[in-house]
């Protein structure tokens, strides 16, 4: 297997730490509003990562943590009147339901933040006794970007360059504009659910330090993978290297992986553009398999652009494939041969760095063959080469059939009926009627010799 590693900037034969077992961590949702579908692109493609991982015989351990103190979350709250807990609590519960729609499987652990206060404060602690962090006038605690020797190694900007670029002074007492905060100092005018005891004062966490300490706590001091969209790169994960390696004083994740970056309609997403949509918002126009579909169809790394076309070109695909597989014997045979052809170029595919559009068209290869000769074989190793990116695994008829807009499915049976009837006493200008009148409701007739049925236009 190969993974494209930013560290390195190149392809990397990859090989887990520990035989046989993966740890990764990938850098999950500020929680105080709906996810939306920059958000989904990034959970798509990790739960990806994960079930092909294990897929290839890897026992993977996955966090994916939940940022649940942020000054976002705290605004939110206080502008709803309710607790932060309660606030978080509910967007949590709406992410999971929303993710969930589109075959988006659990983490092995998803932390909180504020569950992990402890681990934070004795990280500082200890960048404080290296020299690695010091206290400024207001009560922050910062990072002294500048006394660690390597900053700039993953997104490959040079301190001199940084400063270059620099467009803000120094402020809120920190000894350099590139140095980040560790500790912020509570304000007076906080709500009291977002301030923390600590030795520096009443306080929370800085956003970068969450990630470095909940990954060590649950992953170790290094482990396999670390992941996130192409944004976080910098400074995110730059800061996260630099002060979990000046804590831990070696080197702590060999693997770096980022998506890319989403655009709607080949613009940038934005409320100001009003191309701005939530998962849910897109639920209710395009049911969930056909969503991850669409997303399937781009490989991780590349450039996803978010339109109505491409949704509805995913949908019609993916209805080719559910095609295949109705009214076919599948195999339920529960593993997959790898050494049969199609599964193999499955699998060199998905060894090259999650190359999921080629794997996808394995699948259509794979329905080829299934329209040609209805074998249960070949209908079930398509099946189950679908289970591993998390599609195919409903009932044909249902995903066919789908949302018949209010129809009632018996009214539906009726005129297929009342059809068949005038058919046999030769009126075909009434069953053409009955076609007709149920193809401008959105109902397709397929004619086989088993009989009648229907699917959804």
């Amino acid at each position: 297997m190969r993974i494209h590693n930013s560290l390195s900037r190149e392809l990397e034969t990859f090989k887990s730490i520990e035989p046989g077992h993966v740890r990764m961590y990938v850098c999950g949702m500020t929680i105080y509003d709906l996810c939306h579908i920059g958000h989904a692109r990034m959970m798509m493609a990790f739960d990806v990562v994960y079930r092909w991982l294990r897929a290839s015989g890897w026992r993977v351990t996955y966090v994916r943590n939940i940022t649940d103190i942020d000054d976002k979350i705290i605004r939110r709250a206080v502008e709803r009147g309710i607790t932060i807990r309660q606030l978080t609590d509910e967007m949590i519960d709406a992410m999971h339901r929303d993710i969930g729609a589109l075959g988006i499987e659990r983490p092995t652990h998803e932390p909180r933040a504020t569950e992990y206060i402890p681990q934070m404060l004795s990280m500082i602690s200890t960048l404080e006794s290296k020299g690695l962090a010091y206290r400024s006038g207001n009560g922050d605690v910062n990072y002294a970007v500048r006394r660690f020797e390597g900053y700039g190694k993953l997104s490959g900007k040079s301190l001199d360059q940084l400063r270059a670029g620099e467009r803000v002074a120094v402020a809120d007492g920190k000894e350099d504009p590139l140095d980040f905060v560790l500790w912020k100092s509570a304000k007076p005018q906080e709500p009291d659910d977002a301030k923390y005891d600590s030795p520096y004062g009443p306080g929370r966490p800085g956003w970068h330090i969450e990630c470095s300490a909940m990954s060590c706590a649950l992953l170790g001091e290094t482990f396999d993978i670390h992941g996130g969209g192409l944004d976080l790169q910098f400074p995110h994960h730059e800061n996260e290297i630099a002060q979990s390696e000046g804590a831990l004083g070696h080197s702590w994740v060999p693997t770096w992986m980022h998506n890319g970056f989403l655009n709607v309609d080949n613009e940038k997403m934005s409320k100001s553009l009003g191309n701005f949509f939530t998962i849910r918002d897109v639920l209710k126009s395009y049911d969930g398999e056909t969503v991850r579909f669409f997303m399937l169809r781009v490989q991780y790394r590349s450039p996803f652009n978010f339109s109505d076309a491409g949704l509805d070109d995913a949908r019609s695909s993916l209805t080719r494939l559910y095609t295949a597989l109705d009214g076919v014997a599948v195999d339920d045979a529960s593993e997959i041969d790898w050494t049969h052809p199609a599964a193999a170029r499955f699998k060199a595919a998905m060894d090259d760095d999650f190359n999921t559009p080629i794997a996808v068209s394995v699948l259509f290869d794979l329905a080829g063959e299934v329209n040609r000769n209805k074998d249960a074989g070949t209908a079930g190793l398509l099946k189950r080469l679908g289970a591993v990116l998390g599609v195919l695994q409903q009932s044909p008829r249902t995903f066919l059939q789908g949302d018949t807009g209010g129809l009632d499915e018996a009214h539906i049976q009726q005129q297929i009926g009342e059809r068949q009837a005038a058919k046999a006493a030769r009126n075909f200008a009434e069953a053409d009627r009955i076609r007709l009148a149920l193809a401008a409701q959105g109902i397709t007739l397929k004619d086989t010799p088993q009989g009648t049925t229907w699917v959804k236009a």
